[in-house]
């Protein structure tokens, strides 16, 4: 693989803006991958599992030839995605930093679109109204919702990370 080779595949890779800067997401970097190496291969391994915690590795290779090694860590439970399939989304992250470690995607980060939304998601978010932390809440009818649902959803709505109660408020104001 020659540097614009690998120049004209990451041209192919279509980006997402996250908080003013853009990351290539991890499909993207598949694609790209592919279109320089047909046949190559991205193995995953689950290196352990062990009280809800995933640990992956994947491997970028040309025949023999390693492109590139990538790691990750999910921890189920995490995010509204991690509930159900943190073991999925702990390999794809792997690939990703794998295909990153090889030349994929990185004009801007190593880091793919779905390594920083997560990071994001599990730092402490508080309510910009009132300041308190979102955390799971339970919501009528005994329904959890998970904190990264609660703030997903508060900035579709409202363009701005809003508690339970401040997003009740907000509502109600709407109708009046």
């Amino acid at each position: 693989m020659t540097f614009e080779e690998l120049q004209r595949a990451n041209e192919l890779i279509n980006t997402t803006a996250i908080q003013g800067k853009e990351y290539a997401q991890v499909n993207e970097r598949i694609k790209a991958f592919r279109f320089l190496f047909p046949t190559g291969t991205i193995e995953t391994i689950l290196v352990s599992n062990v009280n809800g915690v995933a640990v992956f590795k994947a491997t970028v290779r040309i025949g023999e030839t390693i492109l590139g090694v990538g790691h990750a860590y999910e921890k189920e439970g995490t995010s509204f995605i991690n509930k159900t399939s943190y073991i999925e989304n702990c390999e794809t992250s792997a690939v990703g930093r794998a295909l990153g470690m090889a030349g994929f995607g990185i004009d801007t980060s190593v880091a793919s679109a779905e390594e920083v939304q997560t990071a994001i998601l599990n730092q402490e978010q508080k309510c910009e109204e009132c300041g308190q932390e979102i955390m799971d809440t339970v919501i009528k009818g005994g329904n959890i919702w998970p904190a990264a649902k609660i703030i997903s959803y508060s900035q579709r709505r409202f363009n701005k990370i809003l508690c339970p109660d401040c997003q009740k408020k907000k509502m109600k104001e709407e109708k009046e």
